[in-house]
């Protein structure tokens, strides 16, 4: 690799996301948005972007937070999206649980006004999710509708409608086999419980820390009860009708990413499926599609999580490689990825998991927080940095 290519791909990387800081809607600070042609700033990864870059700005790691919990609602949901002219309220839209950035934002700011206020804005975002997102009892958040997950054009969604009735996320809409019971929304319930046990820890509340390890310890149990399938070694949706939705896609990632499993379910899960080359771990890591996945979309279409490896996936895989010892495995992911991106003529969304050609939306900040927190990981991005 050529480190002054990415020594330069890695300014210019820093030179974009600073194009990318503006205001957004009802809010008067500035904020990282997504970039490319998505104008505004989205709950599933806006706060860990705003995280990365606040190693350079730590003011919009706080501002990508506290944006959303400026527009929550007296009910306690967080807007979907923030855009520049307005808000989104039609679907959930989480991945990374903003209660997790949150408290690492607030080690990375040292501000014990910030940390309360999160508190109380992610428990109150908790209970809406469980007043709203729970319809079949079963102690699992719901997906209503294909943007719930930011899973766009992904074949895990066939037939289901985009968004919510009446842009309210709270109403299921009257289609296929709806509410699933999600393992990766339910996961970010989990790693949500988990940092707010965190955080009334460290804001002197035994009780409610107790009550909140309680609370994730029965979601985790309840992901691994209703939506792993021991047999493919796979965690699935489950619909209505109490079957598994069998498409082996990024899901597992995002149960991953939460540390859901154990290490010894981990490493049979990881061998089995992540890597095996031929579903994910193909030459560019990690489809949004397991490849040799009868659903796997070939044609690799834009923005589609049918296939495509996504940089969103590439940004997250460093919160669970390392938790489960799988350090040699984060390096050489990151290195395709930024042997990629230094190659390709503008930062995008995805790439071929095969040929490493990148497609979708120049000017994506998710690409450009890849490659700087991946040439730091590397140390590719001083002027002493080695291969």
């Amino acid at each position: 690799m050529n480190r002054e290519a990415v020594r330069t791909r890695y300014t210019d990387a820093l030179t974009g996301l600073a194009g990318n800081i503006t205001r957004v809607y009802g809010y008067d600070h500035p904020v990282l948005i997504e970039g490319g042609s998505y104008p505004g700033i989205w709950l599933e990864c806006g706060p860990l972007e705003g995280l990365v870059y606040g190693r350079v700005d730590p003011a919009i790691a706080r501002a990508n937070h506290d944006v959303f919990f400026h527009h929550q609602r007296a009910d306690g949901y967080l807007p979907c999206y923030v855009w520049r002219e307005r808000l989104g309220t039609a679907q959930i839209q989480m991945v990374v649980p903003i209660a997790a950035t949150a408290l690492e934002t607030a080690d990375l700011l040292q501000d014990e006004a910030f940390l309360a206020n999160a508190y109380q804005a992610c428990a109150r975002w908790d209970d809406w999710l469980c007043r709203n997102r729970d319809t079949r009892g079963t102690g699992l958040c719901e997906l209503f509708c294909q943007f719930d997950s930011g899973h766009d054009g992904s074949p895990r969604h066939e037939g289901l409608p985009e968004e919510c009735p009446d842009g309210d996320a709270a109403i299921c809409p009257d289609a296929g086999r709806l509410p699933y019971l999600a393992p990766d929304l339910s996961a970010s319930v989990y790693g949500g419980r988990v940092a707010l046990a965190g955080m009334a820890e460290r804001l002197g509340m035994a009780d409610e820390t107790r009550s909140w390890q309680d609370k994730a310890e029965t979601t985790r149990r309840l992901i691994l009860q209703h939506c792993y399938d021991p047999d493919d070694e796979c965690f699935y949706d489950v619909d209505a009708d109490g079957r598994f939705v069998r498409i082996r896609g990024d899901v597992l990632t995002r149960v991953f990413g939460e540390h859901v499993v154990d290490q010894a379910l981990f490493d049979r899960i990881y061998e089995r499926h992540i890597k095996d080359p031929a579903a994910f771990w193909t030459p560019y890591p990690l489809p949004s599609i397991a490849a040799n996945d009868p659903a796997f979309v070939h044609q690799l279409p834009r923005n589609s999580w049918g296939g495509a490896s996504q940089a969103l996936t590439a940004l997250r895989a460093p919160r669970w490689f390392a938790h489960y010892g799988k350090s040699d495995d984060l390096r050489h992911l990151m290195a395709r990825w930024v042997e990629a991106i230094v190659r390709a003529p503008a930062f995008m969304q995805q790439m071929s998991p095969w040929t490493g050609e990148f497609s979708t939306s120049a000017g994506y900040s998710p690409s450009m927080c890849v490659l700087i927190d991946f040439a730091e990981r590397l140390g590719l991005a001083g002027q002493g940095a080695s291969c």
